[in-house]
């Protein structure tokens, strides 16, 4: 490694060698003259601290420092990953990886449980949405990136991890011992309630929407081969992943030529307009999508492009927020940089940033519970950007979400469903199937 002396001398000369190479005007003080002065300022600091410190510091370490606190004051989606988190980043999104199966969200001083994915040793063991990780390991998460932490959680399989989990209702934070596995996140899953499907879409990975494509061929199949009744597309606790994957699930429902998603950043290279294709369209059946507060990102592109082009009714409880989209770039040294590029719109211009996706009806998660559950969201996390409601056109409507004026007529199919959404959801379609409930387009007015 070129030693600190060396690479702070070369950089005071790359300084001066670029400062002929300027035009005359950008010689006088500008935002790029401003930039090298701070430049030197942390230069002139590094020196102070590697040379004069107590103890000997860590270069590397250091610098990884300073390029974590520089992001930290960016919104809490914009962060650096150290080699071994950016190598497990890219595990993710192949659908397995070493850990408890938990994702965490920036909230104050600590972290929040952001989704929990089912049938993984967090899930096992209790751990819901909007619990508090304080600690892991003993050590408290407070002061830690989201990269160290997430870095904390996972591991090789077998391998035990304590965790402190603080919850609304806990007289003081209680210690959870879990053992690492290997979280396969088998992104779609079904099942058939007479003649109408279930299909659960738990993240949207490599391949998604060919997994969605394929279960839905299967419950086809196992209704013998008829036509399906309707269908319950699951997004809840889905913390979004892939864009692609989401226009593609989104087109499987779409006819051709229609905007799925847009994208708006400073830079035009990131303004872009995704458009469904006219092939292999699902059958006109009645859609519902099911969402709550756990439902995300890519999550949301979908549950906004079937509710704008009216093809879904929308059931369940106000989504996450995240309407931010951020583009990965892997650096020389194998760490990789997550940056904020752009923000989601919706076919009619809607922003899902801070505000989400509001569903058509409100669900509470079981019966008698109020359906507005104050839920951790996009708009609780610290650093949060707004949603640039400028940026949306002028007749984006405002969708105003309701309540049954009585719930579907009870099935006896779905009677020994213990899943109050996924019961009225599967009563609703139920009703529409046999007509005595009209097909519903998505509720809105303009503002």
């Amino acid at each position: 490694m070129r030693s600190s002396h060396s690479w702070r001398a070369a950089l005071a000369a790359g300084l001066w060698l670029l400062a002929p190479m300027l035009p005359a005007q950008a010689r006088e003080p500008s935002a790029n003259t401003l930039s090298y002065e701070q430049l030197e300022v942390f230069a002139r600091v590094l020196s102070y601290v590697e040379n004069n410190y107590v103890d000997p510091v860590d270069e590397r370490q250091l610098m990884q420092g300073a390029i974590q606190g520089m992001l930290g004051t960016l919104d809490p989606h914009t962060v650096f990953m150290p080699p071994e988190v950016f190598k497990e980043m890219k595990i993710d999104t192949s659908g397995e990886y070493g850990g408890v199966g938990i994702e965490l969200a920036p909230a104050g001083d600590g972290f929040r449980v952001s989704a929990s994915i089912e049938d993984t040793p967090a899930s096992r063991a209790g751990i819901r949405v909007g619990d508090e990780v304080v600690a892991i390991d003993g050590e408290r998460t407070r002061g830690l990136s989201h990269a160290e932490v997430m870095q904390r959680m996972r591991g090789p399989a077998g391998k035990r991890v304590l965790l402190t989990i603080m919850r609304e209702g806990f007289s003081a934070p209680r210690e959870l011992a879990l053992i690492r596995d290997h979280v396969r996140i088998i992104s779609v899953e079904g099942a058939l309630y007479g003649g109408i499907a279930h299909v659960k879409v738990k993240s949207f990975q490599d391949r998604t929407a060919f997994y969605l494509r394929k279960e839905l061929d299967r419950l086809r199949a196992q209704n013998g081969d008829k036509p399906l009744r309707g269908v319950v597309l699951d997004l809840r606790n889905n913390p979004g992943g892939l864009l692609e994957q989401a226009v593609a699930v989104s087109d499987l429902w779409l006819p051709g030529n229609l905007t799925i998603v847009s994208t708006r950043g400073r830079n035009p290279s990131q303004t872009t307009e995704e458009r469904s294709k006219d092939r292999d369209t699902e059958p006109d059946y009645p859609l519902v999508v099911l969402v709550n507060a756990g439902s995300a990102s890519a999550s949301e592109i979908v549950a906004g492009a079937l509710q704008d082009h009216g093809r879904a009714t929308i059931l369940g409880t106000q989504t996450f927020g995240k309407g931010s989209v951020q583009t990965v770039i892997e650096l020389e040294d194998g760490s990789g940089l997550k940056l904020t590029v752009a923000r989601y719109y919706t076919p009619k211009g809607r922003s899902i940033q801070e505000k989400g996706i509001t569903p058509d009806y409100l669900v509470a998660e079981s019966t008698g519970e109020r359906a507005a559950k104050d839920e951790p969201r996009e708009k609780d996390l610290e650093r949060h950007f707004k949603a640039e409601p400028g940026a949306a056109v002028e007749d984006a409507p405002v969708v105003k979400a309701r309540r049954f004026t009585e719930e579907p007529r009870a099935w006896d199919v779905t009677a020994k469903l213990t899943d109050h959404q996924l019961q009225v959801a599967l009563n609703y379609l139920n009703g529409l199937a046999r007509g005595t409930r009209p097909p519903m387009k998505a509720s809105s007015a303009t503002p």
